[in-house]
């Protein structure tokens, strides 16, 4: 078994000790806001439509449900606050990807894949230009993703449109580890994830769609009008219900084994300096993201600090969402590690935060879609990392299918299909971690699958970081 370049050029204990002394356990993006608050709600009232969640995915659908029909009443019911979860905690990759990039999109659609890009571009591109019309202040910068190579078996990994060899890649970043890279220019924006949460939100009331925070849906029920009920005691009667719960236990029995939580880790610096940007260059602020099976991601903020997150993705026996799993010691080491094996040059940088999240994992990597109720429930969940930008094409997926329309996106394969289920515990902690430790040794053996990730492929099921 070989090492990796983490491995080979780990920096000393010190400096790893020195950057996370006075890392405070908080998420960044929450800081840098002020959020408004929503009341929870306390009665019983009625709506043409509900929404279950206040993270991206619902509030999509908001905004989208009253620019297609101002008319319509929405209400959006939101467990916590509006974007505290994924929504709030990501990177901030906004990718036009609908598939979680080609090569997983080709693996299981390859003839609807040329239909899927322009889908996700013209997605993108419809994001852009909400962020323009409604005046969003969300940090949007449309500098594309740039992929790098940091081991030689990556190398042709990186061939096609948009190929940069060592010198070129180099040019663009300054990082002794990267061998080669591509740059997407055009299918990636960098957004600060909680102010668009926010601004999403903003639009949505402005649009007069009604908002209750703190109102958790405890269970809905109905043959016709679906009455969803909420942990106070408090009904909204409604002619249509869109769940969008990300990784947080279906309220539909048939779906609760199609997604599992694994928690990602992130850490984000202080401000660079002038000479510390002068010496990494990164002057056209692509988001950035290593190649191997446990990958890295990383991206400037507005203000130039760097986030750092990725690698680890771990899953808890039992499939909870819990606080205490977001502190993981070993995970923040290990990623503070590889940032200055990355930039050894920003030796002295110290971060400044550090957080985690739960991702909605599903075993295709990316959203499924359905209806239940006879229609009068949609859903879309299992985006696995890359819902930021997804999450707008889903809204448009679930009201189509609660208005009975039959559009370019229903019809597509991969909204009509589902992915495999994960089975349940003992076996899905005992699978999940086996495939862990099997992409691992890919990583650390030029990228070789053994026999489980083979088999794996062949079914259509596996796991991703």
């Amino acid at each position: 078994m070989g090492t990796t370049v983490f491995e080979r050029q780990r920096p000393h204990d010190s400096l790893i000790d020195a950057a996370l002394r006075d890392t405070r356990h908080a998420t960044f993006w929450f800081d840098d806001i002020e959020r408004p608050s929503h009341p929870p709600l306390t009665d019983r009232t009625r709506a043409d439509l509900v929404i279950v969640g206040g993270g991206y995915a619902g509030l999509w659908t908001a905004v989208r449900a009253k620019e297609r029909d101002p008319q319509r009443s929405v209400v959006v019911l939101e467990a916590a606050r509006i974007g505290w979860a994924a929504s709030g905690r990501n990177g901030g990759f906004c990718e036009a990807s609908l598939t979680h990039g080609h090569e997983n999109g080709m693996s299981r659609w390859p003839g609807e894949m040329e239909r899927l890009e322009r889908l996700g571009l013209e997605n993108l591109d419809g994001i852009q230009q909400s962020v323009e019309r409604y005046g969003m202040d969300v940090d949007w910068e449309r500098t594309g993703q740039l992929a790098v190579a940091v081991e030689p078996h990556q190398i042709d990994w990186m061939q096609g449109e948009g190929f940069l060899d060592q010198d070129a890649v180099r040019a663009e970043v300054h990082s002794p580890t990267y061998l080669a890279g591509n740059w997407d220019r055009t299918g990636c924006a960098m957004i600060h994830p909680a102010k668009l949460a926010v601004e999403l939100a903003r639009v949505a009331t402005e649009l007069g769609v009604v908002i209750h925070e703190r109102s958790r849906v405890t269970g809905i029920r109905g043959s016709g009008r679906q009455t969803v009920t909420v942990a106070s005691g408090a009904t909204i009667t409604a002619d249509h219900v869109a769940l969008a719960t990300n990784a947080f236990p279906s309220l539909l029995k048939r779906n609760r084994l199609m997604t599992v939580p694994v928690y990602d880790y992130v850490l984000m610096t202080e401000p660079l300096s002038a000479e510390q940007l002068r010496s990494i260059g990164w002057r056209n602020r692509q988001g950035l993201a290593d190649s191997a099976n446990q990958f890295h991601y990383y991206r400037l903020s507005a203000d130039n600090r760097i986030l750092f997150g990725g690698y680890d993705a771990i899953y808890h026996f039992g499939g909870k969402v819990r606080a205490e799993y977001e502190e993981r010691p070993e995970s923040f080491r290990r990623l503070a590690s590889h940032f200055f094996t990355t930039f050894p040059q920003l030796e002295g940088l110290r971060f400044t935060h550090r957080w985690a999240g739960a991702i909605d994992s599903c075993s295709r990597f990316c959203a499924f879609f359905g209806t239940a109720r006879g229609g009068r429930v949609a859903y879309a969940t299992g985006f696995t990392g890359l819902g930021v930008g997804a999450s707008r094409f889903a809204a448009d997926v679930m009201l189509d299918e609660l208005e009975g329309l039959t559009t370019e996106r229903t019809e597509l394969e991969m909204v009509r299909t589902r992915p495999i289920p994960f089975p349940p515990e003992p076996a899905a902690a005992i699978g999940v971690n086996l495939v862990r430790r099997s992409m691992d040794r890919a990583d650390h053996n030029a990228g070789r699958r053994d026999l489980l990730l083979k088999t794996l492929d062949a079914v259509g099921m596996g796991f991703d970081s």
